[in-house]
């Protein structure tokens, strides 16, 4: 069972969301907040799976708040404004909710978030790669890769909270060795991490303050594969 938690400034709002989980098997709302600020404290100390989020909020909107936490929760947007959908999975977010939603299309959101959760647990029990790196070998965990860059017969593999690792092998010779699913080529230099990307304007890739441009060549396949995640 998923553990949520939701976050909306209008209570009604928080109410069906409430009445809609009450309803399933799948997820277990464990709070809800109508203040940005109470839930920032709560996520630091508390882990949850998925967070409901309304978008539209008077101290600082969803999407803001978002980028403020240090946790990775699976996120649902959920607005009365349609335009917002674009920048919200531009933030990789699970799913859209336009209010006012049906329960159909919330259970709809519960099985994205569940497929996304299976597939973030698979890739904990990944063996890491063993990679040498200079006169040793450097095991490197799938889930902290970042992005990969092409350096001629050398790649850099930039790693999150770790320094970036210089590796004599082509960047064909990684790709090969990487989930399919969750890594992507983007550039004939770049390999990105699907779930590590922040957001994607201009054609341009934005992932831990770095900016990849994403190549002609792999374009449609790339936009493909993230929207489609």
């Amino acid at each position: 069972m998923l553990k949520a938690i939701a976050i909306d400034d209008e209570r009604p709002a928080l109410e069906i969301i409430e009445a809609f989980a009450g309803q399933t098997d799948e997820i277990e709302l464990l709070k809800t907040f109508t203040r940005t600020r109470e839930a920032r404290q709560y996520l630091m100390e508390h882990s949850v799976d998925v967070l409901f989020l309304d978008i539209q909020m008077p101290a600082i909107s969803g999407l803001e708040f978002i980028k403020t936490i240090s946790q990775n929760p699976i996120t649902i947007f959920t607005t009365s404004y349609s335009e917002y959908a674009v920048e919200s999975y531009d933030l990789n977010a699970v799913d859209f909710l336009l209010k006012p939603f049906t329960f159909e299309r919330f259970l709809q959101s519960l099985d994205k978030a569940q497929l996304l959760f299976q597939a973030r647990q698979i890739d904990s029990k990944v063996p890491p790669l063993m990679l040498k790196v200079n006169y040793g070998v450097v095991p490197v965990q799938i889930h902290e890769i970042l992005f990969i860059e092409s350096l001629d017969n050398y790649i850099k593999i930039h790693r999150k909270d770790e320094k970036p690792l210089v590796v004599r092998m082509t960047l064909k010779e990684i790709y090969e060795k990487l989930p399919e699913s969750q890594f992507l080529r983007a550039h004939r230099s770049f390999i990105v991490a699907l779930e590590k990307i922040e957001f994607v304007r201009n054609k341009t890739i934005h992932i831990a303050g770095q900016e990849i441009s994403l190549g002609g060549k792999y374009e449609q396949l790339f936009f493909d594969a993230f929207k489609g995640g």
